[in-house]
C-alpha cells in the first residue's frame, strides 16, 4: 500500500482515523542509529508500526523493530509523543490517518540486519551521515529529539 505525507499543507485531506503506533530510536554501541528504508513511501525513517490490540506499547515496539529489522530490542524510555494535527498521512484505499506516534528509545540486545515487506533496505547509520539521506520532517524531529542526549523530559507535540 502506498501513502502520502501531509505535513502543514492548507490543502491536505481531512483525516478519517487515528491509529496509535510507535517509532524506536536503537543505537548501537557504537552510536549508529537503526534505520530502515520504507517500501510504502520510498523514505529513511526509525523502525515502527500500529500499536496491536492486547499489546502493551513497549511490547509494540520490541515486535515492530524485530519484524522490519531482524534487531531484538529493549525499551529503555519515551523519546516523545507526536501528534501534530496538521500531519496527516494518506493511504490509497481511501484511509486519512492523523499522526499519533510515541516514539521511545531502545537498544539491541540480538539479532541480526534484515529486510522485511515494509523495509527494502536496514542498516546501522552514523548520525553525521544523516543529511544525506530522504528523511521526512516529521520523522527528522523524532531522530534529533532521540539523539539528544541531554534532554530529560519527553517531547509532546
Amino acid at each position: 500500500m502506498s501513502r502520502i505525507d501531509h505535513y502543514g499543507d492548507p490543502s491536505a485531506p481531512k483525516a478519517n482515523s487515528v491509529v496509535p503506533s510507535v517509532t524506536a530510536v536503537v543505537r548501537d554501541d557504537g552510536g549508529r542509529l537503526l534505520l530502515i528504508h520504507k517500501t510504502d513511501n520510498n523514505l529513511w525513517a526509525l523502525p515502527g508500526g500500529g500499536h496491536d490490540i492486547g499489546e502493551s506499547v513497549a511490547d509494540t515496539v520490541v515486535r515492530e523493530v524485530a519484524e522490519e529489522t531482524g534487531i531484538a530490542v529493549e525499551v529503555d524510555g519515551v523519546v516523545g509523543l507526536y501528534t501534530n494535527p496538521h500531519h496527516v498521512i494518506a493511504y490509497d484505499d481511501g484511509e486519512v490517518r492523523q499522526q499519533f506516534s510515541i516514539c521511545f528509545r531502545a537498544h539491541p540486545v540480538g539479532g541480526s540486519l534484515r529486510t522485511s515487506s515494509e523495509s527494502k533496505e536496514v542498516r546501522w547509520t552514523d548520525p553525521a551521515d544523516l543529511d544525506g539521506l530522504d528523511i521526512h520532517p516529521s520523522m527528522r524531529l523524532r531522530i534529533t529529539h532521540g539523539l539528544d542526549e541531554a534532554r530529560r523530559e519527553p517531547y509532546i507535540g
